[in-house]
C-alpha cells in the first residue's frame, strides 16, 4: 500500500509516436493518445490491455526509447519534467525497466555488469565483495545458481532464468520506480510466482518503491496484489479501479472496454 501521499510519478496526457515514418505514408504513427497515470510511492499499479494496446510502446517511452518520439504530454519524476531526459539520465536517478525480451550482452558477466551499473546509480565505485554477498543473498532468494554471477548476461539463459536476472538487477540497484514490461510472459507457475515473490521481497525491503507492472494476464496479479489496475485499449486508459477490474478481465475479457 501507498507509504505517502507525494507523487512519485505522474504521465499526464501523454501521446506518443514511432520515431520514424511509416514507409508507405510517410508520416509517424501515433500510438498513445493521452495517456495519464499517477503512482505514489509505495504503490503497485499493473497496466493490462491486449495485443497491439501500446504497453509495451508505454514502457519503452517512459524509458526514453529512441524507436518512440513523446508528441504531447508530459512525464513527471518526484517533481522534475523529466520528458526530455535520455535514458542513461533516466536510470541513474532511479527509474528501472525490466524488459519483455531482456538481451544478450556477450563479454560481460551478470557481476561486472552489475558492478558497473551499480557504480553509476550511486556515483561512487562499488566493492566488488560487497556486491557478490548482495548478489549471492538475492540469487538464493531468487532460486538462482551462484554461478550464474559469472555468466554473460543472459548468455544461454532459459526464459525463466533471464527474468530471473531482470529482477535480481533490480533488488540490487535500488530503483525508486520499476517498470515491469510483460515480466511474466513465458513463465510457468513456479517461475512465475518465484519472480513475483522477489518483487514483493524487494518492495517488502524498500517500501517506497512504485511499481507499473504491464501484463496481459491476472496469473502475475495474484502473487503482486496491486494497490491499482488500468486497462490500456487503442492507446488509451478506459477503465481504472482496484483488484476486481483485473478479475472482471478475466471473467468478460477486453471486448466489453473497446
Amino acid at each position: 500500500m501507498a507509504m505517502s501521499d507525494d507523487v512519485l510519478f505522474e504521465i499526464d496526457d501523454l501521446h506518443a509516436a514511432t520515431a520514424e515514418p511509416d514507409p508507405e505514408t510517410g508520416e509517424q504513427v501515433s500510438i498513445l493518445h493521452g495517456v495519464s497515470l499517477t503512482i505514489r510511492p509505495g504503490e503497485i499499479h499493473a497496466l493490462m490491455g491486449p495485443n497491439g494496446s501500446g504497453k509495451s510502446t508505454l514502457a519503452s517511452t517512459l524509458l526514453a526509447s529512441p524507436e518512440y518520439e513523446v508528441t504531447d504530454g508530459r512525464l513527471l519524476y518526484q517533481g522534475d519534467d523529466i520528458t526530455d531526459w535520455d535514458t542513461e539520465v533516466r536510470a541513474k536517478a532511479g527509474i528501472f525497466l525490466a524488459f519483455q525480451y531482456p538481451q544478450e550482452i556477450a563479454g560481460v558477466s551478470v557481476l561486472n555488469f552489475l558492478r558497473q551499473a551499480l557504480s553509476a546509480r550511486k556515483g561512487i565505485e562499488m566493492s566488488v565483495l560487497e556486491l557478490r554477498l548482495s548478489l549471492m543473498d538475492w540469487m538464493e532468494r531468487l532460486e538462482m545458481d551462484s554461478a550464474f554471477m559469472e555468466r554473460y548476461v543472459n548468455e544461454g539463459f532459459s526464459g525463466g532464468e533471464k527474468k530471473r536476472n531482470e529482477v535480481l538487477q533490480m533488488a540490487v540497484l535500488e530503483p525508486e520506480l520499476a517498470i515491469l514490461d510483460e515480466t511474466d510472459s513465458g513463465l510457468d507457475i513456479d517461475a512465475l510466482q518465484t519472480v513475483a515473490k522477489g518483487v514483493k521481497a524487494i518492495q517488502a525491503e524498500r517500501p517506497q518503491l512504485g511499481v507499473l507492472a504491464i501484463t496481459h494476464y491476472q496469473r502475475l496479479l495474484d502473487y503482486l496484489e496491486p494497490d491499482h489496475v488500468h486497462v490500456l485499449v487503442d492507446g488509451r486508459i478506459v477503465a481504472s479501479g482496484g483488484p476486481e477490474l483485473a478479475k472482471q478481465l478475466e471473467t468478460d475479457g477486453y471486448e466489453s472496454f473497446k
